[in-house]
């Protein structure tokens, strides 16, 4: 089969590989097809590299037709036309029964002191491969996959892989009040989302900020206040919110934020390292761009919520090394 595959730093590829087939009686092929490219992608192009081994299959964002079975999958036959999404879980373990997917211990890496697996995410999660390919094995597939009608194009169902439970998840934990205030940082697709379902849900001030005017613009036109980071967005949303800041704040940026030049040196050298030396350094010495962490921090009103969803991969922060406050 085809499958975008790593090679090295900011070196992917397409190209013919094995083609999956069932390890578990737990199993699924599923014949992806549509998947879509997760901004959480742009981190194994780049800072968790090391974590990665040349032939790894990326992406976790798909959907298709089921191809084959095990023999404990229950619900599922070939033919059903699935969205995957990109945790992999049991559905059994005691973190599943506490609706907890994200951290089954069933598929815990508990090697890296990591949550559930993912597909297509590193050794951090399990190195499983993932779903930019033309078929997919899928762990679990008594309980991840989520049957759709068929009819409606893919484009109708393919979010329910990440885009929109991520964004779902983050509005819900950011707890905004019935016509609360709510800011969000990062405007991507997940920020996008979280623009909606927070209008959705009953938030009355909507936030978005980024500095990408296109950004920008799809945001404003979907309901929501912008501000260009580049400047003072803390002092921006200080000002629109009475001088309280806002009743929640998203983090919907993660360790790649703009605006830590310092730090971007640092994970850029990281990434140079023998794999060994980068692994230690990434998990340990914490170089994550924390710029938009720490605005959003300073965003929030005293008593508010603070609902981190972007990814960050460090352990530690060095000390004053982005420059922000």
């Amino acid at each position: 089969m085809r499958a975008l595959v790593w090679h090295g730093r900011r070196d992917v590829r397409v190209e013919t590989v094995p083609d999956p087939v069932l390890r578990e009686p737990t199993d699924a092929i599923v014949r992806v097809t549509s998947s879509a490219i997760c901004g959480s992608d742009l981190h194994l192009y780049e800072v968790l590299s090391p974590f990665l081994e040349p032939g790894d299959v990326l992406g976790h964002e798909p959907m298709g037709i089921v191809e084959e079975v095990g023999d404990e999958v229950e619900g599922l036959r070939a033919g059903d036309r699935v969205v995957v999404p990109f945790n992999i879980s049991c559905g059994r373990c005691f973190m599943c029964e506490r609706r907890l997917y994200a951290q089954c211990e069933s598929t815990q890496v508990r090697e890296y002191g990591k949550g559930a697996a993912l597909f297509g995410y590193t050794k951090l999660y399990g190195q499983v491969a993932g779903g930019q390919a033309d078929y997919l094995r899928v762990p679990m597939a008594h309980f991840g996959p989520i049957k759709v009608p068929e009819g409606p194009p893919d484009e109708r169902f393919l979010f329910l892989s990440d885009v929109l439970p991520t964004a779902w998840q983050a509005v819900v934990y950011a707890d905004v009040p019935n016509g609360g205030s709510l800011a969000v940082y990062g405007l991507g697709p997940i920020g996008q989302m979280c623009v909606r379902v927070a209008q959705l849900l009953g938030a009355g001030l909507v936030i978005g900020i980024d500095l990408v005017p296109e950004r920008l613009e799809l945001a404003r036109r979907y309901g929501a206040d912008v501000v260009n980071s580049v400047g003072n967005p803390v002092g921006e949303i200080l000002a629109r919110t009475d001088g309280r800041g806002a009743d929640a704040v998203i983090d919907a940026v993660g360790m790649e934020a703009h605006g830590a030049p310092v730090v971007a040196v640092a994970q850029r050298a990281a990434g140079l390292l023998p794999d060994a030396a980068a692994q230690a350094v990434i998990e340990k010495a914490g170089i994550d761009r924390l710029t938009a962490l720490l605005n959003a921090i300073h965003s929030v009103r005293r008593g508010g919520t603070l609902s981190i969803t972007g990814v960050y991969g460090g352990g530690a922060r060095p000390a004053a090394a982005d420059g922000a406050v």
